[in-house]
């Protein structure tokens, strides 16, 4: 049985609380083999300054390491600030058209980079949660983060924002190709915070 993001109950100790919601996140274990991503956020909005603390808080308490930089595509992203303050420092912003859209990259001095899928803040719980155990997968296809959302919408009949495909817009995201599973996880993957 595949536990919703919502079943899922971890405590985490912090250090100071957080303005607004805790960050819903998810990392691969620290013994998975490196893929093209390393775990996957559902923001509740497309907001980087109110969003990236909550974020950035929990990554840097799991990491026990500072993230300093981020970069996004500004395709998802209608503001982008060079700087955001986040408990205590500040992370500096860049955006590459380059990069895929629905990725979010994390640069710390002392943990490297972490790159990880971006759900929709409108996506449904269920979809979020086969998104989010697909993209800490060990033992997955490895998919950018783009191909997540893309095979989330073919096996599932909905966009990534939860709106139902008609006949026609499903045939044409398959093309023809047969569908694979998205399965949960074998290795226990990193719920941070939950909801």
């Amino acid at each position: 049985m595949i536990a919703t993001i919502t079943d899922i109950d971890v405590h985490r100790p912090q250090r100071e609380a957080l303005a607004g919601p805790a960050a819903r996140v998810m990392l691969k274990s620290p013994d998975a083999p490196p893929g093209l991503l390393d775990g996957a956020w559902w923001p509740r909005s497309r907001d980087l300054l109110r969003e990236l603390p909550a974020l950035v808080a929990v990554l840097d308490d799991a990491l026990g390491s500072r993230i300093t930089r981020i970069a996004v595509n500004p395709e998802h992203w209608p503001v982008i600030p060079r700087k955001i303050p986040v408990a205590g420092h500040v992370v500096k912003a860049g955006w590459f058209k380059e990069q895929d859209p629905h990725k979010l990259l994390l640069l710390s001095y002392s943990a490297g980079r972490y790159d990880l899928l971006v759900i929709p803040p409108h996506t449904s719980a269920d979809a979020a949660a086969r998104l989010m155990a697909a993209a800490t997968d060990a033992a997955g296809r490895p998919l950018t983060a783009s191909a997540l959302i893309a095979e989330e919408e073919v096996r599932h009949g909905t966009t990534a924002v939860g709106r139902a495909l008609d006949p026609d817009e499903s045939k044409e995201y398959e093309g023809g190709a047969t569908s694979t599973h998205i399965g949960v996880p074998d290795r226990p993957s990193r719920l941070l915070v939950g909801m």
